[in-house]
């Protein structure tokens, strides 16, 4: 933007990625077109859209997809592997309630520690959410608790084969149950499988590039449980996020050009 420096767009799809429908869809919800489902019956398939209109039924569909569909069709871990990416953390198909529900499927029994309305057990996927330098753990980082102390009221939770020191009582409130994340705590990151709920009832967050920053976190296998409405809506809402650095104006100085020169 600082007419400065010469900038390129990154807007053809290759060779090497001409068959995946993650990278075409990507493209098609840059563009503002509605993705493409693959035919159920094709071997490779990688991008499918499953409409649903009543979040409690897209939740449903959520939690059979994560724990059964989807392990049995690709041999995927539910736990490691598959990760739901919602918009918002309130309702049905929010991360509070599938968090709740998939915790219930996948990993119901086991010592648990209660805080703040969340159940911790040995097994549960976490995501911490503050920069935490001490531990070297991070805004976003996803790790599994690997021992729960009910006596000390604390947990061990391990990131990337590291065991960090155990988390107390009070520390607790770093750390969310991760079945289910917001996309924006997603932004950076990669999974196998991603699910995405996208309802009229999260219209206050949809956006295009909401809906294109879920989509690209798929590397094997991406599935959208929408509401065709709510697609659309998503679809046609372009938000321009300003980032306010003053990097255009600095470059713009440092290469002897005012504002009015570039007009």
């Amino acid at each position: 933007e600082s007419g400065v420096l010469p900038t390129v767009r990154l807007n053809e799809v290759f060779r090497q990625a001409e068959q995946s429908r993650i990278v075409q869809n990507a493209h098609r919800i840059y563009r503002g077109e509605r993705p493409e489902s693959a035919p159920s019956e094709e071997p490779d398939a990688d991008f499918f859209v499953i409409p649903r209109s009543d979040p409690e039924k897209a939740a449903e569909v959520i939690q059979l997809l994560v724990t059964q569909r989807i392990p049995a069709r690709f041999q995927l871990d539910p736990l490691s592997d598959v990760q739901v990416l919602t918009p918002m953390h309130r309702g049905p198909a929010g991360t509070i309630a599938l968090n709740s529900v998939l915790q219930e499927t996948l990993n119901p029994t086991g010592a648990t520690l209660e805080r703040g309305g969340q159940r911790y057990r040995v097994g549960d996927k976490v995501m911490q959410t503050k920069n935490d330098y001490d531990r070297e753990v991070f805004n976003g980082d996803i790790g599994r608790i690997v021992e729960v102390d009910t006596e000390r009221k604390q947990v061990k939770v391990r990131f990337e084969e590291r065991e960090v020191p155990p988390y107390g009582l009070g520390e607790l409130d770093n750390l969310n149950l991760a079945y289910a994340c917001s996309i924006h705590k997603s932004q950076g990151s990669e999974y196998p499988a991603v699910v995405i709920p996208l309802l009229t009832s999260h219209f206050v967050m949809l956006s295009r590039n909401l809906l294109y920053t879920a989509v690209t976190r798929a590397r094997r296998l991406c599935v959208l449980v929408a509401d065709p409405k709510a697609l659309d809506i998503a679809l046609s809402e372009v938000r321009r996020e300003e980032r306010l650095t003053r990097l255009g104006q600095r470059l713009r100085l440092a290469s002897g050009l005012s504002d009015l020169q570039l007009m």
